[in-house]
């Protein structure tokens, strides 16, 4: 029997063990994916190794935090600055992202895209700050507060100190809308900035976010996390078992889980 998890706080809303154990069952692997709330990130890797968990992922806020305390690090990841993916690699824990390229799949639909707009910095917008850039898209960060340090190759605005310049995309990787009918920005600087957009994406899921709601109403094309979701959840599934899978496989059995 195997084990994984899920860290983060909060993790009640989240559907990954459905998905990671509808991969396992229809597999036909001896394993059980569950979820672990954290207070602080430090304790990843020591719940990590208490609950001896084969493979783990992480949600906000422990994204940027466990990055420092595996033993190793894939390159992306290191260069993201940011995991979402813990490996046990022979003993040694080794941490991934796969929000970034997931993301990329999912938003494959929107076709091309030349500039965008990042609402938020943690982790996650480091992920697709990064996949973005790599794939010739000019990015911008918005954040309530001035974290332009960990930003240094991108455009940092924050809230008291922007013009929109116009985007294809705007992305909002706020907690915004998880849990309350927030929006990750004053109301009136949102609706400038989609005003002059043509597509919105937030990561959140599990709702229809004020944000999403507001770019439905000024007619964008949009789309919420749900397929970033399920992607990364594909790539991170196929490391735990050293991509020995098909994707194609194990996008199925995933995709079925949203249904139940």
């Amino acid at each position: 029997m195997r084990y994984f998890a899920l860290f983060g706080n909060p993790v009640s809303h989240s559907i990954s063990p459905r998905l990671h154990n509808s991969a396992l069952q229809g597999l036909g692997q001896s394993g059980i994916y569950g979820r672990v709330l954290l207070e602080q990130g430090s304790d990843i890797i020591a719940k990590f190794r208490k609950y001896n968990l084969s493979g783990a992922n992480i949600t906000i806020p422990f994204k940027e935090s466990a990055l420092t305390l595996c033993d190793e690090l894939d390159k992306i990841a290191a260069d993201i600055g940011s995991i979402n993916t813990l490996v046990n690699k022979n003993g040694k824990i080794k941490g991934y992202n796969t929000d970034a390229p997931g993301f990329m799949m999912a938003i494959l639909e929107f076709g091309k895209i030349d500039k965008a707009l990042i609402l938020g910095a943690g982790g996650t917008a480091k992920a697709l700050a990064y996949i973005l850039s790599i794939n010739g898209v000019d990015v911008e960060i918005l954040n309530r507060s001035d974290k332009k340090s960990q930003f240094v190759n991108y455009k940092f605005h924050t809230h008291s100190s922007f013009t929109p310049s116009g985007y294809d995309l705007v992305i909002n990787t706020t907690s915004a809308g998880l849990c309350k009918n927030e929006l990750p920005c004053d109301e009136a600087i949102l609706k400038d900035i989609l005003g002059s957009s043509k597509f919105a994406f937030d990561v959140i899921y599990n709702r229809p976010t004020p944000f999403l709601n507001l770019a439905k109403d000024m007619g964008l094309k949009f789309k919420n996390g749900k397929d970033m979701l399920l992607y990364q959840a594909v790539l991170a599934f196929n490391l735990f078992y050293n991509n020995k899978f098909d994707e194609l496989k194990i996008t199925e059995l995933m995709s079925k889980a949203f249904e139940l």
